[in-house]
């Protein structure tokens, strides 16, 4: 039967360095969980696998869209589920910081199939929040119930797959959970000693390269490309074109980060099922390792 042990928390938490001695001692592989590692060129500021961890352990679910695409929670839950009934190895390893792609697996959430509609949404975003709000009120009150009327973003989307589908997006979600065991560990540590670990791994990731990685992926894909607006390359760019420093842009960096794993943990604490490790411990992979036992052994 196949088994299936998460490692979630935080960015900069040692996610990636715990699954791959986790997954050699197994002799198994990663199946990545994060939103931008699927995205091919994108390197060094989604601190994907090196080719050293990806040569230790085979790893899936990277490199696996261009750039210029977008990759759906839908899309990933189906690429997902799809390697876990194919692959034999047993138990896999679930990777990542992004709680949504862990959701839709863990929990089996019922995503409507609907692609982004650019030009349907642009014609809605004209209309104005508060309106789209109400129009949701009276199409869907259930989503509208569980939706703020300060998200644009649900709102948009709940009304985008309205008008595609004809039936309200309420109904076209629920969960269906896996029947395999699943562990669930998450990494954590002080707010402190984290945003330490963050600063030393924008560092790292500047003397690695990631100016010129930025650089190169502009001048590839032009300025305006969605994903590089996003942490880490949205910083850099800034610096490219003259707006800020490189030194404001590694400050910006770090903040940005520290802001966004504020955000990782307050959305990985709200699930119970997840067993936390202290991230600093340094008896942390021997720890982690007896729990793993544990749950292969009476599973």
């Amino acid at each position: 039967m196949t088994k299936l042990i998460v490692i979630c928390g935080a960015t900069a938490t040692g996610k990636s360095g715990l699954a791959v001695n986790l997954a050699r001692w197994l002799g198994s592989v990663i199946l990545s969980a994060d939103s931008r590692q699927v995205y091919r060129e994108f390197n060094i500021g989604t601190a994907k696998p090196t080719l050293t961890e990806q040569r230790l352990v085979p790893h899936y679910l990277i490199d696996i869209c261009d750039p210029q695409d977008t990759m759906t929670v839908a899309d990933y839950q189906e690429q997902a589920q799809n390697l876990i009934n194919s692959l034999s190895a047993s138990p896999l390893l679930l990777v990542g910081g992004t709680g949504l792609y862990i959701r839709s697996i863990v929990q089996g959430m019922k995503i409507p199939r609907v692609a982004p509609n650019y030009e349907l949404r642009s014609q809605l975003e004209s209309l104005g929040q508060t309106t789209l709000y109400g129009i949701l009120q009276q199409v869907d009150p259930t989503a509208a119930q569980k939706i703020h009327p300060n998200d644009p973003v649900r709102t948009l989307r709940a009304l985008e797959v309205f008008y595609v589908t004809g039936i309200p997006i309420s109904e076209q979600q629920g969960e269906n959970p896996p029947n395999y065991p699943i562990l669930q560990i998450g990494l954590d540590c002080d707010v402190e000693k984290l945003a330490q670990r963050i600063y030393k791994r924008t560092e790292q990731m500047l003397q690695d390269g990631l100016v010129a990685e930025v650089e190169y992926l502009v001048q590839k894909y032009g300025a305006d490309l969605p994903l590089l607006n996003t942490l880490g390359y949205q910083e850099i760019k800034q610096y490219l074109s003259g707006e800020i420093s490189l030194e404001v842009a590694k400050e910006l960096t770090v903040l940005h980060t520290r802001q966004f794993a504020k955000r990782q943990r307050t959305w990985f604490r709200a699930y119970p099922q997840i067993e936390w490790f202290d991230a600093t411990d340094p008896n942390l992979l021997e720890n982690v390792w007896q729990r793993v036992q544990e749950f292969i052994n009476h599973t």
